[in-house]
């Protein structure tokens, strides 16, 4: 994952969510999908941009340290989603070499889905980025 900001202009907000657990993402994802379902999404690419944001917020929280914020933003192509964590110093890494069993495959799948991501420092704080088409691949 490199280390940029994001280059990608936003036109709009979807959302704004501070979380300390992982136990507050199900409530997230529901509104996400509830605020995507009442726009013109194309509901695949709905669905991972939903399974996208879990995983950065997800890792935020696993890895990073609370509270973690998420914000979901559109784009002129689709969405950008940015997660601020506060492990300012720790980048994100990749899991590698591992059994995909034991998990930690989050930023691969981001990766895969996204069609551009990062990470960047600023403040004390981190923040991994990721944008994703609104246009099922």
């Amino acid at each position: 994952m490199k280390s940029a900001q994001p280059s990608v202009s936003t036109t709009g907000l979807l959302g704004v969510w501070t979380l300390a657990t992982v136990a507050e993402l199900p409530q997230v994802r529901a509104e996400l999908r509830r605020q995507l379902a009442a726009g013109t999404a194309d509901p695949d690419a709905a669905g991972e941009l939903v399974m996208l944001a879990d995983e950065l917020a997800s890792n935020g929280l696993r890895h990073g340290s609370p509270p973690v914020q998420m914000t979901v933003s559109t784009t002129a192509t689709g969405w950008l989603v940015m997660v601020t964590d506060g492990a300012g110093t720790r980048a994100p890494a990749e899991a590698v070499g591992r059994d995909p069993a034991l998990g930690g495959l989050g930023l691969h799948m981001v990766a895969a889905m996204g069609e551009d991501g990062g990470w960047f420092p600023d403040r004390g704080r981190k923040t991994v980025w990721a944008t994703v088409s609104a246009s099922a691949a």
